[in-house]
């Protein structure tokens, strides 16, 4: 059994590389990296522009981090100390990760909208292109000599 280890490799290499450097493959790859980058721009605008300004705006004051629900579940003793059994539930940093969200959403929708309008504008140029302009309707002259042709058509018959 003779098998030509080097000649696949080098054919794999090959469909690998006609595969990775498509223009397809390495558009997305960008668009993935600019897009995490964005993400954190976003994230840090949240974090360290937007949260801070709704929290002076609350009566609380508090960093936003720290907002949450309590549930007060009574007492418990533990090594003869009388503790409350209290249940947080953080919503700060959950509120701060639905702007992040919102604030990605309307920026993709505008660039998309954007972006499909721009495609549509340029479908429908290629199609008004490729339609053949409709002739305009003959003239008031052109429509009395083509009565007067036929008449004489009549008159002839």
């Amino acid at each position: 059994m003779n098998v030509n280890i080097k000649g696949k490799a080098s054919s794999f290499m090959d469909e690998f590389k006609s595969f990775a450097f498509k223009g397809n493959v390495v558009d997305m790859a960008i668009g993935v990296i600019i897009g995490a980058a964005f993400g954190k721009i976003v994230t840090s605008m949240v974090n360290n522009i937007i949260m801070p300004v709704i929290s002076l705006l609350l009566p609380s004051g508090n960093n936003y981090a720290d907002w949450k629900f309590s549930i007060n579940r009574g007492t418990e003793i533990i090594n003869g100390v009388e503790k409350a059994k209290v249940i947080d539930i953080p919503y700060g940093l959950f509120l701060s990760e639905i702007v992040s969200f919102v604030i990605v959403a309307l920026v993709l929708f505008i660039v998309i909208k954007k972006f499909l309008g721009f495609v549509m504008n340029i479908k429908k140029a290629e199609v008004e292109a490729t339609t053949p302009a409709t002739p305009p309707p003959p003239s008031a002259q052109e429509v009395l000599l083509t009565e007067i042709r036929d008449l004489l058509k009549k008159q002839a018959q």
